[in-house]
């Protein structure tokens, strides 16, 4: 133990309180490092200062810091070691306090099978990112080391702004673009910077939770917006609040209903936005994992842009924890987000933004996201496969043809807590239907995640949820066959089927 302590760094310039009332010079020094020992201020195995540097810290004679030390050697709050040092002691005296009450926040449980937002963790590709950040490390100049854009890494901006125009139809200035490390980021900047607090937004819903709350944390009122078959309804959402500032949509893929907004709604949307002078946040859900036909034009890329703020994400081509996300702005839009930028974190890194743009330029990420799309289908309809077979006619499947989820609806008829029941049942994490709503009841289901989990681990958690289901079903309804789907549905939901 006495070795593993010893290997601590010395603490330079101890900060100590210092009482005279404790007495003479020793005993001051003893008093406080004492009480900073006892606290917790100095952890078990920390070495002090030698007795001359403190001295000549404090300004005391060295024979009082020895004497400390002595002393508190004595009561076995410090040990030392002849040509080493002095350390805080390993083991100290029974009844020693905390610095500080202990924290009761939880971090997150390991994900279990259908949790969403999860990575495929690709060797491949890592090792090609590694190559790509020790190359621009290596060949750093003055620009890569000091202060950066407030945009980021203008390299990396031309990147997204070219593949924007080739596969969502958005020519962009690469000066509009932003990189933010999340998307929630962005947004909270966006918030501060175009809206009020007070100022009432459409929210969609059923909808992002995390979406509304960052909203919600930068003071911004929530008015529901009601998602049909086509997406969110403009009629419904003006009868309901007439006069907004802005608009939350995910129109590639709604989440969590998986609907595609369709090109009549995404005009109407766009030339009502720009009449009245509203924002629109275009969250592009997913849009990369799309399994068969060509995805509509994204918000930003019809008419001008002027009014819509567009975001975009590494995280799921990627992996969540390279923090790398970016905003298309208007140009009106630009200058009062930077403003809000330099107030959180001034500029974002650069070396991994210019690693990512070498991947994009060498046609590397392309192919690495055609990988895991193929992956991600096979995903979801092993999903489906095993749910339709184990869970049979009580669970009306939506297997979509774009994104990282599905939803699998109950029987309108189950009461409320059913599906809390069969999620605890079946040990998985799938969010619920009703978790996604804010002001409005409907049916319950489940949000399922597919990505990030191997094959037979989602079979296995599929099966164990369709048995569940058909357990609680015959619960409740004192009936529940298990035989094959009758109706699978794929792609957009039909009215009649739509999760209101």
């Amino acid at each position: 133990m006495a070795t593993t302590l010893r290997r601590r760094t010395e603490i330079l310039d101890l900060p100590l309180r210092l009482k005279a009332a404790a007495g003479n010079q020793s005993e001051q020094v003893r008093a406080d490092l004492r009480a900073a020992i006892l606290s917790g201020r100095l952890a078990p195995g920390s070495r002090l200062p030698s007795s001359r540097a403190l001295a000549g810290q404090l300004g005391f004679r060295r024979n009082a810091v020895l004497t400390a030390y002595e002393l508190l050697q004595l009561d076995g709050l410090v040990e030392a070691a002849r040509g080493s040092g002095t350390y805080v002691a390993a083991s100290l005296p029974v009844g020693r306090s905390t610095m500080s009450p202990k924290v009761s926040f939880e971090p997150p449980p390991p994900p279990l099978p259908f949790t969403l937002g999860q990575p495929w963790s690709d060797p491949v590709i890592l090792r090609l990112l590694a190559k790509a950040v020790r190359r621009r490390i290596l060949r750093a100049d003055p620009d890569d080391l000091g202060y950066g854009d407030p945009r980021g890494s203008e390299a990396l901006r031309r990147q997204i702004a070219g593949h924007l125009a080739a596969s969502r139809g958005i020519n962009c200035d690469p000066d509009c673009v932003v990189i933010v490390p999340g998307t929630h980021q962005g947004l909270r900047m966006c918030a501060e910077a175009l809206l009020r607090p007070g100022d009432m937004i459409w929210f969609e819903e059923p909808g992002y939770v995390a979406a509304r709350k960052t909203f919600e944390a930068a003071r911004v009122s929530i008015a529901p917006a009601p998602v049909d078959a086509e997406g969110l309804n403009l009629e419904l959402a003006l009868a309901q609040e007439p006069n907004p500032k802005g608009v939350y949509v995910t129109p590639s893929h709604q989440f969590p209903t998986a609907v595609t907004m369709s090109m009549p709604r995404r005009a109407a949307l766009i030339q009502w936005a720009r009449d009245k002078g509203v924002w629109i946040f275009e969250d592009d859900y997913d849009s990369e994992f799309r399994y068969s036909g060509s995805p509509l034009t994204a918000l930003a890329g019809i008419g001008d842009r002027d009014r819509v703020v567009y975001v975009g994400t590494f995280s799921k081509t990627l992996f969540p924890g390279m923090r790398l996300s970016y905003l298309v702005l208007p140009p009106a839009a630009v200058t009062p987000v930077l403003a809000v930028r330099a107030t959180l974190d001034r500029f974002p890194p650069s070396f991994l933004a210019g690693a990512v743009s070498d991947l994009i330029a060498e046609g590397v990420l392309v192919a690495h996201t055609r990988r895991i799309r193929a992956r991600a289908q096979r995903a979801r309809d092993v999903v489906v496969e095993a749910l339709a077979r184990t869970a049979g006619s009580a669970l009306r499947l939506v297997a979509p043809t774009q994104g990282l989820h599905l939803t699998a609806h109950l029987d309108e008829r189950m009461p409320a807590g059913s599906g809390a029941r069969i999620r605890e049942q079946a040990g998985v994490q799938a969010l619920l239907l009703s978790e996604t709503r804010w002001a409005a009841s409907g049916p319950e289901g489940f949000v399922l995640g597919f990505a990030g989990y191997g094959e037979k681990e989602l079979i296995d958690a599929a099966e164990r949820l369709g048995v569940a289901v058909l357990a609680v079903v015959k619960t409740e309804l004192g009936t529940a066959k298990s035989r094959p789907l009758q109706r699978l549905q794929k792609g957009r939901q039909r009215p009649s089927d739509r999760s209101r």
